[in-house]
C-alpha cells in the first residue's frame, strides 16, 4: 500500500508540473502559444530590470571606444539570427565586423541600446536585421507602423551620426518540422512581406541600403528553404554561407564614395 500510494504522489506531482507548465504566468496575459508564453516568462527580469539588455555589451562597447579607429568598421545589430552568427568566420578583411546581436530581442529594444552599441562604437556602417520577434509579439503586440517607426529611428539616428545604413530583409520562416510550427505561426508571411516591402522602399526613397535576404532563402511555397534551417526560423550554417556574400556587396554599396 505504501509503495502504491508513493506512485500515485509522484504521478500527481508529474501531473501537476505539467499542468502548470502549460498555464500563463499570473500578470501575463496569455498569448495562445504555449512556447511563447513561456519564453514571456522567462524573461520577466529583462523586461523589467534592462529593457534594452544594455549590461550585455557595455564592457565590449567600452573597450572598443579605445581602440583604433577602423575605416570598414561595420556594426551588426540584431535578434537571435545575428546573435548566432558567427561573423568573424564569414567576413575577411578589410571588414571589422562587431557583432551586436540578442536573442529574443524586438526593434524596441534595440532602439534603446542603440546609442551604446552602435552610435558610441562610431562605426562606418550598421546592418540592422531585426523585426521577427516584433510581428511574433515576443515583447507583446505590435503593429506593422510601430515596428516601421522603430526601422526609422534608427536610421535617423546612424545618419546624424554619419553611419551608413544596411537595412536586411525579415528572414521568412518555416513549418516543416514539428519544432518549427509555433515559431511559424507566430510569424504570418503576409506581415512579413509587407514589412519587407516598406524596408525596400523607404531604403530606396532615404538613400539607404537594402540587403534582400527573403529571396535567396525562400522556397517555392513561400517559406525557408528546408536545408537552411534546423528549426524553421534560425539559417544554420548552410543559410548563412548564403547570407554572408549578400551582405557584403550591401555593405560594400553602403561604403561606396558619394559624389
Amino acid at each position: 500500500m505504501r509503495n502504491y500510494l508513493e506512485r500515485l504522489a509522484f504521478i500527481l506531482l508529474l501531473a501537476t508540473i505539467a499542468v502548470s507548465a502549460q498555464q500563463p504566468t499570473p500578470g501575463i496575459p496569455s498569448t495562445g502559444f504555449p512556447g511563447l508564453d513561456q519564453y514571456r516568462a522567462s524573461r520577466i527580469a529583462i523586461y523589467t530590470d534592462d529593457f534594452g539588455e544594455l549590461k550585455r555589451y557595455r564592457q565590449s562597447d567600452a573597450a572598443l571606444k579605445n581602440a583604433p579607429a577602423s575605416h570598414y568598421h561595420v556594426v551588426f545589430i540584431g535578434d537571435s539570427i545575428t546573435d548566432y552568427w558567427k561573423l568573424d568566420d564569414y567576413f575577411p578583411k578589410p571588414y571589422v565586423i562587431t557583432n551586436r546581436g540578442i536573442d529574443g530581442q524586438t526593434t524596441s529594444q534595440m532602439l534603446v541600446r542603440f546609442r551604446q552599441d552602435v552610435l558610441d562604437l562610431r562605426p562606418n556602417a550598421v546592418v540592422v536585421l531585426a523585426g521577427t520577434n516584433d510581428v511574433a509579439g515576443v515583447t507583446g503586440r505590435t503593429r506593422n507602423e510601430d515596428i516601421e517607426a522603430n526601422y526609422a529611428s534608427m536610421a535617423e539616428l546612424a545618419r546624424v551620426h554619419d553611419i551608413r545604413v544596411v537595412f536586411a530583409s525579415l528572414l521568412p520562416a518555416n513549418n516543416y518540422s514539428k519544432d518549427a510550427k509555433e515559431n511559424y505561426a507566430l510569424r504570418p508571411p503576409e506581415r512579413i512581406l509587407a514589412l519587407n516591402q516598406w524596408l525596400k522602399d523607404y531604403c530606396a526613397q532615404n538613400g539607404f541600403v537594402y540587403l534582400d535576404y527573403f529571396s535567396a532563402l525562400v522556397d517555392d511555397k513561400g517559406m525557408l528553404k528546408r536545408a537552411l534551417s534546423d528549426d524553421g526560423l534560425h539559417p544554420n550554417a548552410a543559410g548563412y554561407k548564403i547570407m554572408a556574400p549578400l551582405a557584403e556587396k550591401a555593405i560594400a554599396r553602403a561604403l561606396a564614395p558619394t559624389y
